[in-house]
């Protein structure tokens, strides 16, 4: 079995990971007023460092700095856009036992991109590991795929047609600003792609005015533009969830709604995919999976604490393999365990039992 010297990696991570308790203290006090921001970042950058250390100790080869300076794993990233600002909606979003804090997006005018602080925060990490860093975004797709349509400034954009190319344009510039930092590893988060395989979801997409079908091909298509500008040595990742809020989720459906689009359409390197319960239907989906391209296993929950059985794990990868070839795949956690500074119903213990195990495993499976 060959060996895999670039990422994904046969052993890899979504990203997000706990905060510990320090860090929370700290953005507890600095929300308050009774710290400053440089206080605040000097205990993110310990932490950091210390959640480096961690990656590499358990063997992981691709390391992030767990999105410790983030509270959500889309909103900080869009709010740095040009052209996208905070929103204080009325509700947030219905998980299956919980609502999301109702913070969201609004475009109050052209969407761009000038620069942006997470290409600092990727510098960080790169300083700081002899291994792969990877830096993880939210896919474009998060700017408008919220259950309710976001507030769109209609000066800005009377057509919307115009504003999805400015988005595309804005990714473009962004993916390329931190190839030119030094990513070679970057990974688009697509939770509405993977959203279009909930009935429910699609419904509300309709009833809000929306096609899902062309909905499904447009975000395809903003994820190409993202990457349309990357050097040739760079690995482009897409991962796909239905939802992860405090080990909550917020749809369900097999990706056979959406395998055009994922398998045919978009030009990632590789897919993390979502398949730690049956909420994300069977394998037969990847038997479309392009020969050239990756599919990274979710198949290890971050939702729960318990530690699944190694048996089980490499019976599901044994079933996968009914339509793609073992070569073509890797092995991680389903998604973050924290896509939200709040975190998933875990310990830190747990978390990294969980990714030893993933390490371990891929040593039996695929060999070191």
């Amino acid at each position: 079995m060959a060996l895999r010297t670039k990422p994904p990696f046969r052993a890899d991570h979504v990203g997000s990971l706990l905060r510990p308790a320090a860090l929370k203290e700290a953005r507890t006090k600095f929300a308050k007023g009774e710290i400053d921001a440089a206080a605040l970042k000097a205990v993110e950058d310990r932490e950091i460092e210390r959640v480096i250390k961690k990656q590499e100790e358990v063997g992981l080869q691709a390391i992030t700095d767990g999105e410790f300076r983030r509270s959500w794993w889309h909103l900080d990233f869009l709010w740095g856009l040009d052209g996208v600002d905070k929103h204080v909606m009325n509700s947030g979003v219905a998980f299956a036992a919980v609502t999301t804090r109702n913070e969201g997006v609004k475009v109050t005018g052209k969407i761009g991109f000038t620069g942006h602080p997470m290409i600092e925060h990727f510098k960080f990490v790169a300083a700081h590991t002899g291994c792969t860093p990877k830096i993880t975004v939210p896919a474009p797709s998060a700017v408008y795929g919220r259950p309710a349509r976001p507030p769109i400034d209609d000066k800005a954009y009377p057509k919307l047609d115009a504003m999805f190319e400015d988005l595309g344009q804005a990714y473009k510039k962004a993916v390329r600003a931190f190839a030119d930092a030094g990513c070679r590893y970057l990974q688009l988060d697509e939770v509405f792609i993977a959203m279009l395989c909930d009935d429910k979801y699609r419904q509300q997409m309709t009833a809000r005015g929306d096609d899902p079908e062309k909905l499904g091909r447009l975000y395809g298509d903003l994820v190409n533009a993202a990457m349309a500008d990357i050097p040739a040595d760079m690995t482009i990742t897409m991962h796909m969830c239905r939802g992860n809020y405090k080990s909550t989720f917020m749809g369900a459906g097999g990706y056979e709604a959406v395998q055009e689009v994922l398998f045919n359409r978009i030009k990632v390197h590789g897919f993390f995919m979502e398949y730690d319960t049956t909420r994300a239907g069977g394998f037969e989906p990847l038997r479309m999976v392009p020969k050239d391209r990756q599919v990274v296993l979710g198949v290890v929950t971050t939702k729960t604490g318990k530690l699944e059985s190694k048996d089980e794990i490499k019976r599901r990868i044994d079933e996968a393999t009914k339509y793609i070839s073992l070569d073509q795949l890797c092995l991680s956690p389903q998604c973050g365990f924290a896509s939200t500074e709040e975190g998933n119903a875990l310990a830190e213990d747990e978390q990294w039992a969980k990714l030893r195990m993933i390490v371990e495993l891929a040593d039996e499976v695929w060999g070191r």
